[in-house]
């Protein structure tokens, strides 16, 4: 039985089983990365719910598995050398996750670069991008009177999501075949025009292979099973 006592999260959250990959996270666009990824790939993991409306990631328990208060992430109990591992940034995870087990993540070096890179361009442009889109769009930022803010990120949306189209010509996926690529942007596009409510703003209705991927995507059982992990208290 792994020994996990190190870690001040495991006195907050508690393992049941310490053997396997302990997840926390919220089902937000960037925590989904990892559930999602963890479901296709059958890697054993214990989640759990860190409420981020009520700022659990900023007490110190958090703090010192992720000194930057985000989610998602995750502790393996059997890490490089078989020693406990903690891990944070989705993408950072992503990777690990994938050369870990081997899967969704080419062993060709050219290939492997060339999915890194889309992943990168999900955490430097997707991400930020279709956030901030969303916060002046959805919520805070809505009742700002001055709409340059919100009309730059959408600017700035609009051309990103016209990047992955582009890419998609001629590819069922990212990289042709499902991969990390393809996890990364997952959550962060449906939120865009489904909770943030934001495509018309990016004229996702002009799109074509963009939502042919992502009803692609979203048909995919570890995908459907993966945005709702953790489960969010009733």
């Amino acid at each position: 039985m792994a020994d996990l006592s190190a870690f001040p999260i495991t006195s907050k959250w508690p393992a049941e089983n310490p053997d396997v990959l302990q997840l926390y996270s919220t089902p937000t666009p960037n925590g989904v990365k990892v559930s999602i990824m963890l479901e296709e790939i059958g890697l054993p993991y214990e989640p759990h719910f860190i409420n981020i409306g009520a700022d659990e990631t900023w007490g110190p328990e958090y703090l010192e598995l992720n000194p930057n208060g985000k989610i998602p992430a995750i502790l393996d109990p059997h890490g490089p050398g078989d020693k406990p591992l903690a891990l944070f940034e989705s993408g950072a995870i992503l990777i690990y996750l994938a050369e870990k087990t081997g899967k969704l993540l080419s062993s060709d070096p050219a290939t492997r670069y060339e999915t890194i890179q889309w992943v990168m361009f999900q955490m430097a442009g997707v991400g930020p991008m279709f956030g901030q889109l969303g916060f002046f769009h959805k919520f805070a930022g809505k009742d700002i009177e001055d709409k340059r803010p919100r009309d730059r990120y959408a600017k700035e949306s609009h051309r990103i999501i016209r990047v992955i189209e582009t890419r998609l010509e001629g590819r069922d996926w990212i990289m042709g075949e499902y991969s990390i690529a393809d996890i990364a942007m997952i959550g962060w596009v449906r939120n865009l025009v489904g909770f943030y409510g934001a495509g018309e703003l990016v004229e996702y209705d002009q799109l074509k292979r963009v939502p042919e991927w992502l009803e692609r995507a979203l048909a995919r059982p570890a995908v459907q099973r993966g945005l709702d992990i953790p489960k969010r208290p009733a």
